[in-house]
């Protein structure tokens, strides 16, 4: 028998309802999950105000948009009464760090090396939450990455894991590798309590950033994250920064890869996870010959699809001028035609550290009267001799 509580759920006498719902959530498909009050939140919503007052999010707009709904969870829906903060692990079959030894290679972030994880958990999303609908009888609403919730604080308040300093969630069973979900819903569940931070002194997250883009514990400055300057940012990337991002074409693991906790993941079984791209796979060179039609091709159903074959191409130059390696020079020469003014400056910067002086000159010379676009001639100028 159910009776019908004062706001409106339905509960089972004897029965812990958030209970329930972990065992469900558990045998969905979901690794982790946790439990919280929709009404707290104040230092995530400052930690947010002093984030973008500061400029720090670059040309995220959307991250300010949107700011007081980020913070507190009744401002994006009235009626939530608790969260409930959800996680799949995806951790990698090998040190992402090793793939950095091989500049010929091209690096992916290892969320992306698979199906685009905000498909694979808003479809679990979806069948817990219309499950907690039907058994509960009450509204509610789910939550991956695209709305504007603040997902790595939900989750630590749920008790899943902690803030890391490199300001990712940390769990002591799934390391740096959880991808989050939430279900907002307009039930009272009883929260579970958050976890103590279990960082300590230990910085190495912080340490091993190549381009310094923590200015201390959780403090990231995203114009330096080579995350971001990979996916988010559209246009040229500041010179500085070129020569520290090394192979990363796509996102950076290096602090989540780092972190002394993920000795105690384990890599990802779930099929939908699992790597599409093979760690040996991403040659340099085979990026650079994909135009539109086999980028849309080769990343179909990836996340890596969302930046466009344009910004992508960028990235795999900017790591081909820093390969070292002589015989990509042909691969970035080829792209100096290209459509977008975007990959012919790129393709000119990296020209400019692969090949000799004399032989960037005659180059600069042949191509720089024809090119039109300010921001492509700017790094024929600019680039000085080559080597």
């Amino acid at each position: 028998m159910v009776a019908r509580s004062r706001r409106g759920a339905l509960s089972r006498p004897g029965l812990d309802p958030a209970q329930i719902i972990r065992e469900r959530a558990l045998s969905d498909g979901f690794d982790a999950i946790g439990f919280a009050s929709s009404e707290a939140g104040p230092q995530a919503g400052e930690q947010l105000a002093e984030f973008l007052a500061e400029g720090r999010h670059g040309d995220m707009g959307w991250l300010a948009d949107r700011a007081t709904q980020r913070a507190l969870p009744q401002a994006l829906w009235p009626d939530a009464r608790s969260v409930i903060a959800l996680g799949v692990n995806y951790g990698p079959t090998r040190d992402p760090m090793e793939l950095l030894d091989r500049p010929e290679r091209g690096a992916v972030s290892v969320y992306a090396r698979g199906r685009d994880y905000h498909d694979v958990l808003k479809k679990r999303l979806r069948v817990l939450a219309r499950w907690i609908h039907e058994e509960f009888q009450t509204e509610v609403k789910l939550f991956v990455d695209t709305a504007p919730v603040m997902e790595k604080p939900l989750a630590a308040r749920a008790g899943i894991g902690w803030q890391g300093k490199h300001t990712n969630l940390v769990s002591r069973q799934f390391g740096s590798w959880l991808f989050l979900g939430e279900i907002y819903t307009a039930i009272d569940l009883t929260p579970d309590a958050p976890m103590a931070d279990h960082c300590g002194s230990c910085r190495a997250c912080l340490d091993v950033c190549p381009t310094k883009a923590f200015d201390g514990p959780r403090r990231i400055d995203a114009r330096r994250c080579i995350s971001y300057l990979t996916i988010e940012h559209k246009g040229h990337i500041p010179a500085e920064l070129r020569p520290l991002m090394g192979n990363h074409i796509y996102g950076c693991d290096d602090c989540l890869a780092i972190c002394p906790w993920n000795k105690y993941a384990s890599m990802t079984s779930d099929p939908d996870l699992m790597s599409k791209l093979e760690l040996d796979a991403p040659r340099l060179a085979d990026f650079a010959l994909l135009d539109d039609a086999a980028f849309r091709e080769v990343f179909s159903g990836s996340p890596v699809k969302r930046t466009g074959r344009d910004r992508f191409i960028r990235n795999v130059l900017i790591a081909i001028g820093n390969s070292n390696q002589p015989g990509l020079a042909t691969r970035a020469e080829a792209l100096l035609d290209d459509p977008s003014p975007l990959v012919r400056a790129m393709a000119v910067w990296a020209l400019s550290r692969l090949i000799d002086g004399a032989a960037f000159q005659r180059l600069k010379t042949r191509r720089l009267q024809g090119e039109t676009d300010g921001d492509v001639r700017t790094e024929w100028e600019t680039c000085g001799s080559g080597k």
